[in-house]
């Protein structure tokens, strides 16, 4: 007989290290912040809306939480 975790096929993402969804949920949001902030600081005084940061963000932690 073998166990659950021996029929279960592993298939690492693109992250260096070994996640779980939760994870990857918090690193999204770790790249929102920061994504959030730098724009804020850099690229929001020329004239880009803060909105875009935010769609960029989403589109990027959607990607990390189902691929990473």
């Amino acid at each position: 007989m073998t166990s659950q975790s021996q029929n279960k096929e592993y298939k690492p993402g693109f992250l260096p290290i070994e996640t779980n969804w939760f994870d990857r949920l918090f690193i999204s949001v770790v790249i929102w912040v920061a994504l959030s902030l730098f724009w804020m600081r850099f690229l929001e005084p020329m004239g880009l809306s803060v909105w875009i940061a935010a769609a960029i963000s989403a589109v990027l932690g959607a990607y990390i939480i189902w691929k990473g």
